[in-house]
């Protein structure tokens, strides 16, 4: 393969690496959380069955205001997160989420999916690493937004 031919490709790669990925994992994030969003949304409260089980102080709160901060977290959170609107915040949000639900749900049931273990929810939050730490990529509201409102200051940027 020529020179030009290998930086070009390469280039490209460079090009997609720096958008895609980030907005793979939004959509991928979105849809798992969405699904269980709607799941509580038409389903039945099964907190009172965890809520002895969730960490302090969130085993104070109500069972229903939990399950209702819940549903509405796994429904707004998605939406946040296909648009790239909040999106560490969002990410930070239903991380929080998920490791409530793996002390109060999966801890106990070993690692193994299959077996309702924590596996799933710690890949979820493995996958939301990259968007707290980077942020949601350039196909974003919060791109656009910072691209137009916010000129870099502090301590990495002159």
């Amino acid at each position: 393969m020529p020179k030009q031919a290998l930086r070009t490709l390469l280039a490209a790669l460079d090009w997609t690496g720096n958008w895609l990925p980030r907005l793979l994992l939004r959509g991928v994030l979105a849809y798992e959380f969405w699904q269980s969003g709607v799941e509580k949304l038409h389903g039945s409260n099964w907190f009172t069955e965890v809520h002895t089980q969730f960490p302090f102080p969130l085993n104070f709160v109500p069972v229903e205001i939990s399950w209702h901060l819940a549903t509405w977290a796994e429904l707004i959170g998605p939406a946040a997160l296909i648009l790239g609107l909040g999106t560490r915040i969002t990410a930070v949000s239903l991380s929080l989420l998920t490791l409530v639900a793996i002390a109060a749900v999966h801890a106990g049931s070993g690692y193994n999916v299959c077996e309702e273990g924590w596996k799933l929810p710690f890949l979820y939050l493995v996958m939301f690493l990259p968007l707290i730490l980077s942020g949601p990529g350039p196909v974003s509201v919060d791109h656009w937004l910072r691209s137009r409102h916010l000129r870099p200051r502090g301590l990495f940027h002159s």
